[in-house]
């Protein structure tokens, strides 16, 4: 598949994303990382609660998509601590990556994290997930907690970042 990056938008989760999202994290994770089907089981968790619960003025998700074809997700939801938001279900299929898409699906959440009153957006990750976690740094995360753990079938070291919204400055969104 051939993407042009003028043609990308960014929507809010619909109809039918929730099991493409679910799908698709299950089938690159298990490809790429070894991830057993566990990793769906919280992704559908994560998905569940936002659709359940979600407070549509301080949560959002969004979709980037090509006309029909989705390309990559990115959610800002409650982390449970006031004035903290949480990153969840960053995504980018491999076809669209290397176009800026992830950046662009960044600057947004970081953004609507920023002008819904939060002070602090935090995100967990694996330390494999070295290309994202070099974009986490370049935005002004700072990794503040490292662990080991077995989760999802495999050996990882699982990471909590951090993002100052008083002081981090998004670039102008495309």
């Amino acid at each position: 598949m051939t993407v042009n990056q003028n043609e990308i938008h960014l929507r809010d989760i619909a109809i039918g994303d929730a099991g493409w999202l679910i799908q698709r994290h299950g089938e690159l994770y298990a490809a790429d990382e070894g991830f057993d089907a566990s990793f769906e089981v919280l992704v559908a968790e994560i998905l569940v609660d936002f659709l359940r619960n979600r407070d549509p003025e301080t949560e959002r998700g969004w979709i980037a998509a090509t006309g029909k074809q989705r390309l990559g997700s990115i959610f800002c939801v409650h982390s449970g601590d006031p004035r903290v938001a949480k990153l969840r279900l960053f995504f980018v299929e491999p076809d669209a990556r290397g176009l800026g898409l992830g950046r662009r699906l960044l600057e947004v959440c970081i953004a609507f994290a920023r002008d819904t009153g939060n002070h602090t957006l935090r995100l967990w990750t694996h330390e494999s997930h070295r290309a994202a976690c070099a974009l986490y740094a370049a935005y002004g995360f700072r990794c503040v907690a490292s662990r080991p753990v077995h989760s999802f079938g495999v050996d990882l070291i699982e990471q909590t970042w951090e993002l100052d919204l008083t002081l981090a400055i998004v670039p102008n969104q495309r």
